[in-house]
């Protein structure tokens, strides 16, 4: 996941994301065929879906730890047999950003 290029939805409000089960999940997509499957039921409609392409590692590493909130990563979500999920737990996300830390104030404890 960390050197895959992922294709991540953007809009006005930023990168795509979902939340469910107390996690914001930025939600990112292999490819151009696996990002339509999902275009198809949540995108803006007529128009063409607006998307990045942020390698993994970026996305775990950089923009999950700017969010206010524990936050992990979505992969192809849109294939019920193919989705992947990376949680904000360590190994995963920097520490700071990890709800396991268990760093007194450093990480986030639910």
């Amino acid at each position: 996941m960390r050197r895959t290029v992922l294709l991540v939805p953007s809009g006005e409000s930023g990168l795509w994301s979902a939340r469910s089960g107390g996690v914001r999940w930025i939600c990112a997509f292999t490819d151009e065929t696996a990002l339509a499957r999902f275009a198809v039921h949540h995108g803006p409609g007529d128009r063409l879906m607006d998307y990045v392409a942020l390698l993994g590692a970026r996305i775990v590493d950089e923009i999950v730890p700017t969010l206010d909130e524990p936050a992990g990563l979505a992969v192809d979500i849109a294939d019920e047999d193919g989705a992947m999920f990376f949680p904000p737990v360590n190994g995963i996300v920097p520490d700071g950003a990890a709800v396991d830390s268990g760093a007194g104030g450093g990480g986030r404890e639910h």
